[in-house]
C-alpha cells in the first residue's frame, strides 16, 4: 500500500520550512508500485461536459478507488484575472465531494471558503494545507475505497455559456495516488460551511455537529458586528466530545483559540497552522489541528458561545443592534455514513451581511417625531449617534456641541454620547424666554476609569452630581422664562473623578411648558 502519511507530513513540513522547522524527507526516495494520476477539467481543450460552458455544475473528477487524493488545483478565473478591481469569484460557487458512491455530499462548502478565503475576499492565502495566489490549492490526504467524485456547482443566476465560463475557475487538475488498499481506520475528509447571525447574549453559534468516529483537523472563522468598529472576542471555543454536557476541550477567548491574545493583531498574521487578517470591519481566522487532533468515538459538537461567568457580554449582547454574523467551515475525518448536513442557504444569503448598522433589524429603533410631538417634546438630540443626532427640532430650537466629541461605541440601545475628559458644553437654542422641561440621560456605557463621576449644569443651575450609573439616568429640571431670555442655554458636564475620567451625555430633551 501506498505510504501516504509519511508523504502528507512531509508535504506539512515543507509547508512550514520557512519558519525554520525542519523537512521530514525520509519517504521521499522509497520506491513504491503505486501510480500517481491527474484529472483534468474547466480549461477548453477538456471535453464540453467539463466546462461550464456547457452546464452550471461540473464534475471535475470521476475516480475509481482505492486511491487517495493528494492535491486541487482550480485557477483563477479568467474575469478575475483580467480585472481583479471588478470582479471576484465568492460563495455562488459550491464545492462538493461524494465518496464511494454516497448520495449526501462529505464535503459541502463555498469553494472559497474551503481553501480559508472566506466570500474569496483574500488575494493570497499561505497555509500548511491549504492556499491561494492566482489560483487554489489543497493538500488534505482525501483517502477513498471505491470512488471519489469532486463537483463544482453554480448556483448565481448567470446561465451556461462563454460569460460563465470566465466567472469560473478556467482549469481545474486532481492528483491521486492508487493504493492496494487502505486501512480500516482510515477516515474519509469531511468539511462543513455554516454562516448565522444571531444574539449571542442569548444563543450559542454551532460549528459543527458530526455522529460516528472521526477527528477534528481544523476549522477557518469569521466573526463581525456588522456596520460597527467593534466586535467581542470573550467567546468561548468548545469541544462537546461523544455527547458529554461540558466541552472536553475548551478555549477562553476567540483569538487565543487561533493563536493569539488580548484581541486580534491589528494587522494580519499569516502561519503554517494559525493565522489572521481583517474580515471587513471584523476577523477572520485558521487553525490547523495536526499534532493535537480531536479524536471523538461517537460524536462531536463544536460551539462558540461566552462562557457562563461573562455576565457582561450575556447582557450586552442581547439587544438589537448588537447582532454578530459568524461564518465557519469545519474540515475533519470519519467514518461513513455521516450525519445528513444542515441546509446550505441560499445563494444571496451566504454573501456576508452589509455593512450597516442595526443589522438586520433595519433601522435604530428611535421615536418618531409623531410619538415625540405627540409628549409635547420640541427638540430631541441622540448625542453623537452617527445616523443623525437631531431626531426633532421644532422652530427656534437646536442644539450644537461646543466643547467635547462625539463617540459611537458603546452596546445598544445607548451606544453613543457627547464626551469631554474635562468639561462638555452643549449650546441649546430655543425660542427668547421659553419655559419647558429639560431632560437630560447620561450613561457610563463602559465604566471608564472604575467609573464615571460628573457633576452637570443646565444654565446656572447645578443639577447636581452623579455617579455609578452603568444602566443610565435621567436629570431633569424645570427651565424659566429668565433662564432663557436671550434664546440659549448652555449644558455643561464635568469630570469629577480624581483620578481622571470624561463626562458624557447622551440624550437632550425638551418639553414644552408654560411661559
Amino acid at each position: 500500500m501506498p505510504h501516504h502519511r509519511e508523504m502528507t507530513l512531509a508535504v506539512i513540513l515543507l509547508a512550514a520550512a520557512g519558519t525554520g522547522r525542519a523537512a521530514d524527507l525520509s519517504g521521499l526516495s522509497r520506491l513504491t508500485d503505486d501510480r500517481v494520476g491527474a484529472e483534468n477539467a474547466l480549461w477548453i481543450e477538456n471535453p464540453p461536459e467539463r466546462l461550464f460552458r456547457t452546464r452550471r455544475e461540473v464534475v471535475v473528477a470521476d475516480l475509481t478507488g482505492p486511491a487517495v487524493i493528494t492535491m486541487l488545483h482550480f485557477a483563477l478565473p479568467e474575469m478575475a484575472a483580467a480585472a481583479p478591481d471588478k470582479y471576484t469569484l465568492g460563495r455562488e460557487l459550491m464545492l462538493r465531494m461524494y465518496w464511494d458512491g454516497e448520495d449526501s455530499p462529505s464535503v459541502d462548502v463555498p469553494m472559497v471558503d474551503f481553501f480559508c478565503d472566506p466570500a474569496g475576499l483574500r488575494e493570497q492565502v499561505n497555509t500548511a494545507l491549504v492556499n491561494k495566489r492566482r489560483g487554489w490549492n489543497s493538500y488534505f490526504p482525501m483517502p477513498f475505497r471505491r470512488s471519489a467524485r469532486i463537483v463544482l456547482a453554480y448556483e448565481g443566476p448567470e446561465p451556461p455559456g462563454q460569460k460563465l465560463w470566465s466567472m469560473m475557475p478556467c482549469y481545474s487538475y486532481v492528483m491521486y495516488r492508487t493504493a492496494a488498499g487502505l486501512p480500516a481506520d482510515e477516515g474519509y475528509l469531511h468539511a462543513q460551511w455554516r454562516q448565522q447571525g444571531l444574539l449571542m447574549g442569548k444563543n450559542e453559534y454551532e460549528a459543527l455537529s458530526a455522529v460516528g468516529r472521526g477527528k477534528f483537523v481544523g476549522w477557518n472563522v469569521t466573526v463581525r458586528r456588522p456596520g460597527w468598529p467593534s466586535y467581542p472576542v470573550d467567546m468561548n471555543e468548545n469541544f462537546f466530545i461523544d455527547g458529554q454536557a461540558e466541552p472536553q476541550v475548551s478555549f477562553q477567548g476567540i483569538e487565543d483559540a487561533f493563536g493569539f491574545s488580548w484581541g486580534f493583531p491589528e494587522t494580519e498574521n499569516v502561519f503554517p497552522l494559525t493565522g489572521y487578517w481583517p474580515f471587513f470591519k471584523g476577523a477572520a481566522a485558521y487553525r490547523f489541528f495536526i499534532q493535537d487532533a480531536i479524536s471523538f468515538q461517537k460524536s462531536l459538537r463544536v460551539t462558540i458561545a461566552f462562557g457562563p461567568g461573562e455576565r457582561d457580554f450575556h447582557e450586552g449582547y442581547s439587544h438589537p443592534g448588537t447582532t454578530l454574523q459568524l461564518s465557519s467551515t469545519c474540515y475533519w475525518y470519519q467514518t461513513e455514513p455521516h450525519a445528513p448536513f444542515p441546509p446550505v442557504p441560499a445563494c444571496e444569503e451566504r454573501r456576508p451581511a452589509p455593512e450597516q448598522m442595526w443589522w438586520p433589524e433595519g433601522r435604530d429603533p428611535v421615536p418618531s417625531a409623531e410619538e415625540l410631538r405627540a409628549r409635547g417634546v420640541r427638540l430631541y438630540v441622540l448625542c453623537g449617534r452617527p445616523e443623525g443626532e437631531v431626531v426633532l427640532a421644532e422652530k427656534g430650537f437646536a442644539a450644537r456641541l461646543v466643547r467635547g466629541q462625539s463617540f459611537a461605541g458603546w452596546l445598544p440601545p445607548v451606544y453613543h454620547c457627547f464626551n469631554d475628559p474635562d468639561e462638555l458644553e452643549i449650546e441649546l437654542t430655543v425660542p427668547p424666554g421659553a419655559a419647558g422641561t429639560l431632560r437630560l440621560f447620561a450613561i457610563d456605557g463602559d465604566g471608564y476609569g472604575g467609573g464615571r463621576r460628573q457633576r452637570v449644569w443646565a444654565g446656572w443651575r447645578d443639577l447636581g452630581e452623579i455617579s455609578g450609573f452603568r444602566e443610565g439616568r435621567w436629570l431633569e429640571t424645570a427651565v424659566t422664562p429668565e433662564m432663557t431670555a436671550d434664546g440659549r442655554l448652555l449644558i455643561r458636564a464635568v469630570d469629577t473623578l480624581p483620578t481622571g475620567g470624561n463626562a458624557v451625555i447622551s440624550i437632550i430633551e425638551w418639553i414644552s411648558g408654560g411661559s
